[in-house]
Parts: C-alpha cells; structure tokens; sequence
C-alpha cells in the first residue's frame, strides 16, 4: 500500500470532494422526495463519519446529513466490554441523548440516525428523549434484521469487532420476538478484518469476511448474511452482488439503514 504520507494533498483532495465545507445549501439533486430535508447521525465514533457522509449521499439524494461523534464514546465502550462491564457504560447512552437534543437544537433536523452497531441498546432512550421536540429515531440496523429475518432462513451475523456482538445478537432476536417469528442463526467474529481496516487495507478487509462467509456455508446451510457494523458496509465495494458471488443475500447497515432513513424522511412534511 502506498505510503499516504508520501502524497497528502490526494488524501485531503479526496475527503474533501466527498465531504465538502460546511454550508447552509441544499445538496442538489434532480429527486425531489428528500429535497431539503436534513438528517442528523450519531456516530460511535470521529472516523465512522466517513461511513456515514458517503452511504448517506449515496442513498439519500438532496439530504443534508450532519455528523457528531467522539472518539471517546467508542473507547469507553471497548474498555468496558474488555473488562467485563455492562455494555454499553451508562455514560455513553446519555451522551448519546445528548448528542441527539444538540443535532435538533443547533440545526433543526427532522430526524436522528444512531448509526452504531455497539450503540443500539441506546435507541430506546434516544428515542423516549427526543419525543419531547416530536422528532424521530432511527435504529440503523433495524432495517437490516427485519430483512434477514423475514428470509425465514438461518442467518449468518459476521462481526468484526468484538464489542458489537452481543448487542447485535440481542437487536436480532428482539426483532423476531416482534415480527412474531422464529429465527435460527449463528455467528462470526473476524477481529482480523477489523485490524485491516484500521491499516486501510480494505481488499484485505474485505476478502477476510468473504472468507469467513464460505467458511460457514461449508459448515451448515445459510439463507442471508448480515454485516453487523457500519464500517463493514465497504464490502459491498469487493462484492458488489453477493448472491452471484455467495448464492445468498449479504446485508449491510449501510444500505439498507439509510434507506430506511430515508423512507422516515419522505413521512415528515417538507415546509420548504
């Protein structure tokens, strides 16, 4: 891999053409369904913005999307989880509410993404905050395990970071419980990938979990897969069509959680 350091001003070139400079104008967009509208995300942490500014432009055309998120809050909760305290730490789902009354306070936004996987046991109270200023709150993995578990097969859940797992193992089967099913799954903890990712090598990422995937499908039968983390959602850059390439759905948050943003979006009457 080529040593960034060796050629800054392309690294910045890029980040920049995706994320521009803060400004009060509209993305334009030829879609007029989401014109204006404006969508604030909780990030886990700084660096999954970058996650969330790229699938939120891509799957939500004429949408401002604002960011918050720190650092901390990702290691405070890895710190718990390594330690064997709840998790997440209180601390980080009132910050979480916090973050969420800031994003409508300083900028008005019609609705809040909580775009951590680790997080989700923070939807909840998120959304029982934010009722009182009557805006909504979107889980971003919800669409994704309504998904897989209205396949009605078994479902794959690969992580890639440790702390993530049984929060998602708990949103998976609290989905079921709702939609009244029953729902057979089995999981998949790929540390290594993670470690990849944090070293830019995202072929390599990605190639990890393409192997963990055929290594479960040669162990049982498996119907659908579901990436567990946002930052997983570069996968789809490698395999762009899972079931040509696996014979099944791979699901990540985000497509399909921003996709369901949007259709909260296109419910709220654009006063524009």
């Amino acid at each position: 891999m080529k040593n960034i350091s060796s050629d800054p001003g392309t690294l910045f070139s890029l980040y920049m053409k995706l994320t521009g400079t803060p400004s009060l104008d509209i993305p334009k967009t030829d879609d007029r369904s989401l014109y204006g509208k404006k969508l604030g995300v909780i990030n886990g942490s700084s660096w999954t913005s970058l996650w969330s500014t790229y699938f939120g432009k891509k799957m939500l055309p004429g949408v401002k999307i604002i960011n918050v998120g720190n650092e901390a809050v990702q290691l405070n909760f890895m710190k718990a989880h390594k330690e064997g305290r709840p998790c997440p730490p209180q601390i980080n789902i009132d910050i979480f509410c916090r973050y969420a009354e800031d994003l409508y306070r300083l900028y008005e936004v019609d609705a809040v993404l909580i775009s951590c996987s680790t997080m989700n046991r923070a939807y909840k109270k998120v959304k029982e905050h934010m009722s009182r200023f009557n805006v909504p709150v979107i889980q971003i993995d919800e669409a994704m395990m309504e998904a897989a578990v209205n396949t009605n097969g078994r479902i794959l859940v690969v992580a890639t970071h440790g702390p993530t797992v049984e929060s998602t193992k708990e949103l998976l089967l609290e989905t079921a419980s709702r939609l009244g099913k029953k729902v057979e799954f089995e999981g998949a903890t790929v540390e290594e990938a993670f470690e990849l990712l944090g070293k830019g090598e995202i072929d390599e990422h990605n190639r990890v979990i393409a192997d963990a995937i055929r290594t479960a499908q040669k162990r049982t039968r498996i119907d659908v897969v579901v990436l567990a983390q946002l930052s997983m959602s570069v996968f789809s850059f490698s395999y762009p069509d899972p079931v040509e390439t696996f014979g099944i759905p791979v699901l990540n948050s985000g497509e399909t959680g921003f996709a369901r943003a949007g259709e909260v979006l296109k419910d709220i009457r654009n006063f524009l």
